[in-house]
């Protein structure tokens, strides 16, 4: 999806004649049925006048092709501005420009970001050389037209047009030195650098070829891509399956290999409890289905899962994991294999109060999943729901599936792979909190699971500390009993959770900014090292974060 797509003399015309924007508008409401906001109309009246004037003082004034709010493929994000056309060597190429309103910016203590005054408050948003760059090889891995035979050229650049240079600016600051090399970013000071690099990669124009090609390109993201996914989990030694695990992946491959000719869609449950191998075999799934040239998503509902494994792969590779509301706008079938894990988390539909209007979907959030891929996999156990509006269920799955013509595949793990292998802890635990009765009433001291009361919190928290050292996985975590504050000016985190003498803060909110180095995000508190310094409530980790 474009809002705006023509010829480079077209677009230049309508910036001219003030009917950009207005142009800009009409598409909008056509696609979302309602209209943007001042605040966006007003940037795309004042940006698009600014690289107009660098297009006609550039002179790619012709034939270059020129796109407008592009739409990632399996994304809400829109590009501002991409221009196609040929260098002096006859290479089709095409270039992304973000386009920022900025006047100025200060440090963040992020790796990828700085801070700056946006809707009224500073906030923390990702260095734009960072963000097109990122947008750069989103497309690079997963349109066909940049990386199929004769492909086209793809780079990215960002302008600034209302920033003016100055000596020690902290956008030029020496951790953004890479990103700034291959992703160049140029202020309203750096009109005949803009130009330079214009003119050396579209300079000869004839881009509308180009335009359609891209336009018309299949998602599917590329063999690097897949590869590159694939080895990195399949480099985690831990990732091996036994028995009837091994049953289900070989079931579950069949499926996706069968996919491909079959019409009926394939939706496959596999019901397990904590620590049973779910995420080891889906892990597994992903990296081989990937390895084997299939275009496989994993997907979840739980920001800390997701975001760690993202953290582990890689930014590249992070594309490839989802979450469940991520499908809202995909097209039937566009996924061989979508995997998703803790699948009771599935919401009744993929509205949240951060969903913008023109994204918000009145299908249920199972119907949008099953829709987007040719075999749907369910890792899914009933018992850990942990928000009300959580619905996922076998029966429920099982149930849309059923009435949807879908065919099913249901299987149930229940070798225990965690708790040191010990089913009878498990049972016990089961017991003792009546989620169901089992013979293991009385705790088996002797099992080889090790289990014990401490007198006070600080004696757990030095126990906690001590395994890390003899190089364990480990956190301190509670129930949601204590008052949970945002972090102080300074960054740091107010000791919320008090016992005694004992005192600890929490993990961080999600979505908190400017906070100090030492406090890892909220998303990965569990896998970051950092995070033994806080409380985590129980919810912000699945348990499999710890093995990674």
């Amino acid at each position: 999806m474009k809002l705006y797509s023509g010829t480079s003399y077209q677009f230049i015309d309508d910036t001219i004649q003030n009917q950009i924007a207005e142009k800009l508008k009409a598409s909008f409401f056509l696609h979302f049925r309602y209209n943007p906001s001042d605040s966006e109309v007003n940037s795309w009246r004042n940006s698009l006048r600014a690289i107009s004037q660098i297009f006609q003082y550039s002179n790619l004034d012709h034939d270059n092709g020129i796109f407008l709010e592009y739409q990632l493929p399996i994304n809400s994000q829109r590009l501002d501005c991409m221009i196609t056309g040929k260098n002096a060597t006859g290479q089709e190429n095409a270039v992304i420009i973000e386009l920022k309103q900025w006047d100025r910016c200060e440090e963040s203590n992020g790796l990828n970001e700085v801070v700056t005054w946006v809707a009224g408050s500073k906030k923390d948003l990702l260095h734009p050389s960072i963000q097109v760059g990122q947008y750069r090889l989103y497309l690079q891995d997963l349109l066909k037209a940049f990386y199929e035979d004769n492909p086209i050229e793809l780079s990215a650049c960002a302008y600034l047009h209302n920033y003016n240079y100055y000596t020690d600016d902290v956008i030029f600051a020496d951790k953004f030195s890479e990103s700034l090399r291959k992703y160049p970013l140029f202020t309203g000071d750096d009109v005949l650098k803009l130009k330079d690099f214009l003119q050396s990669k579209v300079g000869l124009g004839d881009g509308m070829e180009n335009l359609n090609r891209i336009e018309h390109s299949k998602y599917r993201p590329s063999k690097k891509l897949m590869d590159h996914v694939g080895n990195t989990i399949k480099g985690k030694s831990e990732y091996i399956f036994l028995d009837k695990q091994q049953i289900i992946y070989d079931k579950i491959f069949a499926f996706a290999r069968d996919g491909f000719h079959d019409k009926q869609k394939q939706v496959v449950i596999i019901k397990g409890g904590p620590g049973t191998g779910k995420s080891v075999i889906a892990l597994n799934l992903m990296a081989d289905l990937l390895l084997n040239g299939y275009n496989a998503h994993y997907a979840t509902g739980s920001k800390a899962f997701t975001e760690t494994l993202r953290e582990i792969i890689g930014r590249r590779g992070g594309i490839q994991f989802k979450y469940f509301n991520s499908y809202t706008n995909a097209k039937a079938n566009e996924i061989d294999v979508l995997i998703c894990d803790e699948a009771h988390r599935i919401r009744k539909n993929s509205n949240s109060r951060f969903t913008k209007k023109e994204y918000r979907s009145n299908l249920p959030q199972i119907a949008e999943i099953i829709n987007a891929s040719k075999v749907s996999v369910f890792f899914i156990d009933d018992n850990q729901v942990v928000r009300p509006d959580e619905i996922g269920s076998v029966s429920y799955i099982a149930k849309f599936a059923l009435e949807n013509n879908c065919k099913i595949y249901f299987e149930e793990l229940d070798a225990q792979f965690r708790c040191n292998g010990s089913d009878g802890f498990i049972n016990w635990i089961n017991n003792t909190l009546s989620i169901k009765k089992t013979a293991n009433i009385l705790w088996d001291s002797d099992d080889d699971f090790e289990f014990k009361i401490f007198n006070s919190p600080v004696d757990l928290d030095n126990a906690i500390k001590e395994k890390v050292g003899e190089g364990h996985s480990a956190r301190l975590t509670a129930g949601f009993c204590w008052k949970w504050s945002d972090q102080q000016q300074d960054g740091s985190l107010v000791e919320d959770v008090v016992v005694g003498d004992f005192k600890r803060p929490w993990n961080a909110k999600p979505g908190a900014r400017l906070l100090d180095r030492n406090i890892p995000a909220s998303s990965l508190w569990a896998y970051d090292p950092l995070g033994i310094n806080q409380v985590g409530c129980v919810y912000t980790a699945q348990g499999f974060e710890f093995i990674m």
